[in-house]
């Protein structure tokens, strides 16, 4: 039988067959809420070391069916070996070891005390350190492996997991749910197929962040990939606009960290072309969290009508910038 790491009593029998922890080692086993693709244990051992293991699901814990190979697991430990490399010090979690058997991994923990920051924005606590921050890890990464492109980018040649994780959720499932949309996004997936430039996340968001004295961890890369980098900053703007629609007594402050998030990634980078596609991105993960396989939990039926409605719209003729991106979007709200 496969192991279940969420149960305490054979996660320990396994850590300790497989010589990971001492035969009478009794380390504090916690689940971690909130995993949707991964089940997620928290382990700390008598000596204070913390480890984060992983273990990849087969079907994603969502309303509706979904599914993916939790041979991706590799991928995110593939992800943490390369990314240590390349991104700022100190803003991925080391690996400790990996288990391609179970499906899982385990890294060393953020230490204590740290924060999601997912949850501070989504308590209105928006600080443009963390913003620049931001910026600067995604800017700093896609930089970096495309300046290594012959040797980094035959390692991460398939995309299957980004396909089965994001295309097919966020914009072809999307795409059958909202019709006037298809055409926009069914061109956005076959022009994102299309371009391999560098090395993209594929789940760079908030919620992926932890903030420890000050410093952004980045976590989750399990859709790791060689591909388009738009779709990185597409991704993780809906972010800032979606909590901008969702918190309106802080929608001020999240167009400005959008647009400074942008700017600050552009220096970074130094990006020149990708602007527009970035928009174009943002629009369609807008409509892919409302409307497809994993809508964002804190939006309610009318937020997420509302943007579903505003992102119909801004399809028909794209906003070239993203400064105007932000205006826009939230003038139709």
């Amino acid at each position: 039988m496969n192991l279940d790491i969420e149960d305490a009593e054979a996660l320990l029998g396994y850590l300790r067959r497989a010589g990971r922890v001492g035969e009478s080692e009794c380390p504090t086993i916690r689940v971690l809420p909130g995993g949707v693709s991964n089940r997620t244990v928290w382990v700390e051992r008598a000596n204070g070391e913390a480890w984060v293991l992983k273990q990849a699901l087969a079907k994603l814990r969502v309303k509706v069916d979904w599914f993916s190979d939790p041979n991706r697991i590799q991928r995110e430990a593939l992800g943490l070996r390369w990314l240590e490399k390349l991104a700022p010090p100190g803003t991925i979690t080391p690996l400790v070891f990996e288990d391609p058997a179970q499906h899982l991994l385990a890294m060393l923990a953020v230490p204590r005390p740290h924060e999601n920051w997912k949850s501070m924005l989504l308590a209105g606590r928006i600080e443009s350190a963390h913003v620049r921050q931001f910026g600067e890890l995604l800017g700093t990464i896609h930089r970096c492996a495309g300046q290594q492109r012959a040797e980094i980018a035959p390692v991460f040649d398939d995309r299957s997991y980004f396909e089965s994780l994001r295309l097919e959720p966020y914009y072809a499932y999307t795409a059958t749910r909202v019709p006037a949309a298809a055409d926009f996004l069914h061109e956005l997936i076959e022009e994102t197929r299309r371009r391999r430039e560098t090395l993209v996340h594929g789940d760079y968001s908030p919620k992926n962040i932890l903030i420890h004295n000050g410093r952004l961890v980045l976590l989750d890369h399990e859709v790791i990939h060689w591909g388009e980098p738009a779709f990185d900053l597409g991704f993780s703007l809906t972010h800032f606009l979606s909590k901008a629609h969702h918190l309106p007594a802080r929608r001020a402050a999240f167009a400005d960290a959008a647009r400074l998030y942008w700017e600050t990634y552009r220096e970074t980078a130094g990006a020149t072309d990708v602007e527009p596609r970035a928009v174009r991105h943002t629009l369609g993960c807008l409509l892919g969290r409302v409307a497809g396989r994993s809508p964002l939990e804190y939006l309610n039926d009318a937020e997420r009508a509302r943007q579903r409605d505003a992102v119909v719209k801004l399809m028909k003729a794209p906003p070239l910038t993203v400064a105007r991106l932000v205006e826009d979007f939230l003038s139709c709200l």
